[in-house]
């Protein structure tokens, strides 16, 4: 139990933190969920037309992956630094440092997804009259949803995580108040403001897990479909004691004993 005065002895756990510096938590939590939001959202409109040239330019395909990941390979610090000349010491230098970091996730899974569209299904399509958006939007992209979906679920959990780190210019979030716990040795603000971000990262995956699910319900239909035929493919399997041969071996011994 945290007391009265928790935050004169420096304790971990303190309640009137949290009650004192209530607005302090709140701006910061906004700040993280917003440029965490801004990031995202930048990184799938960039990230979607790469994947398509990619897909439809095989020539192009090695120049976009590999692009994307010598980016994510660049530290933070050093790509804010990179960045910095242009855009000075604002929110938009850690928004666009964190967009190039999405953008390897979600042009590889954006990519993975569209190149598993079976062609079955792109072929039934044009025969049926539709042309290359039409394709794309009402055929591709859904089939290619549950790949686009978990993309974004890793690259917004990173970028949570990632976030933090824009507390060195001073635009964090939670990684500001991270930082200046430190600094002063707050212990209360660094457990609570780590807990928090912990807590979005936690949030942000279930949210857009749930989305996931609400979007793309065949999936789960296909699951339970495969558990069901698997569990009667063991019940009728010849060598179990229930399956076939188990009931031939049964009728044999009521046979035997009438006669």
């Amino acid at each position: 139990m945290s007391s009265p005065n928790c935050m004169v002895t420096n304790e971990w756990v303190c309640g009137e933190y949290l009650r004192t510096r209530r607005p302090e938590l709140v701006d910061a939590v906004v700040q993280h969920i917003g440029i965490t939001a801004a990031s995202v959202v930048i990184g799938v409109l960039i990230a979607f037309p790469l994947a398509l040239l990619a897909r439809r330019r095989r020539a192009f395909a090695g120049p976009v992956l590999g692009l994307t990941t010598v980016l994510y390979t660049i530290p933070s610090l050093a790509m804010f630094s990179l960045l910095l000349p242009l855009f000075g010491l604002s929110a938009s230098l850690v928004i666009t440092g964190l967009v190039l970091y999405t953008l390897t996730i979600l042009v590889r899974n954006f990519l993975a997804g569209l190149q598993a569209v079976p062609d079955e299904a792109r072929e039934a399509a044009r025969g049926m009259g539709y042309g290359p958006v039409r394709l794309l939007w009402e055929v591709e992209l859904p089939l290619a949803l549950p790949a686009v979906l978990a993309g974004v679920r890793i690259a917004t959990v990173s970028t949570v995580a990632l976030t933090t780190v824009g507390a060195i210019v001073d635009y964090g979030g939670l990684g500001t108040l991270i930082m200046d716990g430190l600094d002063s040795d707050f212990k209360a603000q660094v457990l609570t403001a780590s807990v928090l971000c912990v807590l979005l990262a936690v949030g942000a995956d279930l949210l857009l897990l749930g989305l996931q699910r609400w979007l793309t319900p065949w999936t789960r239909v296909a699951s339970g479909t495969s558990r069901i035929r698997r569990r009667t493919d063991r019940s009728s399997s010849p060598d179990r004691p229930g399956g076939a041969s188990g009931d031939t071996e049964r009728r044999k011994e009521k046979a035997a004993q009438a006669a």
